[in-house]
């Protein structure tokens, strides 16, 4: 008698076609993935091992934080740059001469000494980095479906929060059994590194030719309420990022004793939940904002979430501590996801870059303007004034968004933007 059983049916060739096209189109997020995790590498480094190189070059805290102050002013105006060139040259070319950049600029901090040289090659450095998110959620925009899109984006930047993981583990270890001045020729040849994979990788079919539509740059236009909605919402909202992540580890080495060995093996903790954020807010993002133009609840929820840092110093606990600087980072994350997603559906999808670029150049200012401030508080001990007044920070700029946009009808997205 024969046999009932059917055979097993195998794979079509269209199958099998779409499931590798499937996950072909993820290749390029995730080797900006790697590009975003570099660039917090080279920009961490750093941070990781401040307590060395200060004790090293007799840098104060408050010349620690201007040059890192520098660094941040020179990614403001980067920023911005950086997404209309890419929106222009596409992100092959542009991405190339960016990384190529910061490449050197990292390297070039194992020959400075002083403040004016770890100032320049901090300037230099924040100007190449000025690319990386721009490129990663134009890389996005460019690679993936529109519902796919903010976790694509969510890939792309959460190497920034993989580079802030792996920093100190990698750092400092080098830094301890070679110098300090070690540690910034790694990243140099991981720079190095990057560039040749993205040499291959940025090309057809992987990633598709730049399209150009017009014959000049574009850029923001400052009367436009949306450019104001994602100033506010991703520039205040996301601005605890900065700070906690370039002074906590002098925190926890000068208040509360942390040595820079033990620094190396728990400063990832923080970096972690940062990670984390940018994939669970981004499926919030997709799962409950989508095409929401004023998720005001969630903003609302993420202000008071992030008052509870303010606390850190009523801790004499280091574990505490860095719990709080851990939430901090996460919901921080929030600020800066629900931005970027809003951003991108309040402009043209041609100028994704350039969204990228006015959220970060923003972030970047804030931070900036308060590290000018923090780096002399914290050479007088004033830790208590530091994290209270910045944990009222995000719920500034979630009030200034909320009236930026009362009554505001969801932005035509296809409206061209002023070029030069």
């Amino acid at each position: 008698m024969t046999s009932s059983v059917p055979a097993a049916v195998p794979r079509t060739t269209n199958e099998e076609n779409s499931f590798a096209s499937g996950l072909r189109m993820w290749v390029p997020v995730v080797v900006m993935l790697t590009c975003s995790l570099l660039s917090y590498i080279d920009r961490q480094a750093l941070a990781v091992i401040s307590p060395m190189i200060l004790k090293d070059t007799g840098l104060s805290a408050e010349s620690y934080a201007d040059a890192i102050s520098i660094f941040s002013i020179v990614y403001m105006i980067a920023n911005p740059l950086w997404g209309s060139l890419l929106d222009y040259v596409g992100l092959r070319v542009g991405m190339l001469a960016a990384v190529g950049i910061w490449t050197i600029a990292s390297v070039s901090h194992a020959w400075v000494a002083g403040f004016l040289g770890f100032a320049a090659a901090r300037g230099v450095l924040g100007f190449g980095e000025g690319a990386t998110f721009p490129g990663g959620l134009r890389t996005a925009a460019d690679s993936l479906p529109r519902e796919r899109q903010s976790r694509g984006m969510g890939i792309s930047y959460s190497g920034a929060s993989l580079g802030a993981i792996f920093a100190p583990l990698v750092i400092t270890p080098i830094a301890l059994k070679f110098g300090w001045r070690a540690a910034f020729l790694v990243t140099g040849a991981l720079g190095a590194a990057w560039l040749a994979v993205w040499w291959f990788v940025a090309r057809p079919p992987l990633l598709k030719p730049p399209t150009r539509t017009r014959s000049k740059l574009r850029l923001p236009n400052l009367l436009e309420r949306r450019f104001w909605l994602l100033v506010v919402d991703m520039g205040l909202g996301g601005a605890a990022l900065g700070p906690t992540l370039y002074l906590s580890p002098l925190y926890l080495n000068r208040a509360l004793g942390l040595t820079q060995a033990r620094l190396g093996e728990v400063l990832w903790i923080p970096a972690l939940c940062w990670e984390c954020g940018y994939y669970f807010w981004g499926w919030v993002a997709d799962r409950f904002v989508r095409d929401n133009p004023r998720p005001v609840r969630l903003h609302v929820l993420l202000a008071c979430l992030a008052l509870i840092p303010g606390l850190t110093t009523f801790t004499k606990s280091w574990v505490v501590a860095l719990a709080f600087f851990s939430w901090a980072m996460f919901v921080s994350t929030g600020f800066i996801v629900f931005a970027l997603h809003l951003g991108a559906r309040d402009y043209p999808r041609d100028g994704t870059g350039m969204v990228a670029g006015i959220g970060s150049g923003a972030w970047s200012a804030v931070v900036a303007i308060l590290l000018l401030v923090y780096g002399g508080w914290f050479d007088r001990g004033r830790y208590a004034a530091t994290f209270i007044s910045l944990s009222l920070v995000p719920a500034l700029g979630m009030a200034l968004w909320w009236s930026i946009g009362r009554g505001a009808r969801p932005a035509d997205s296809d409206r061209a933007m002023p070029a030069v």
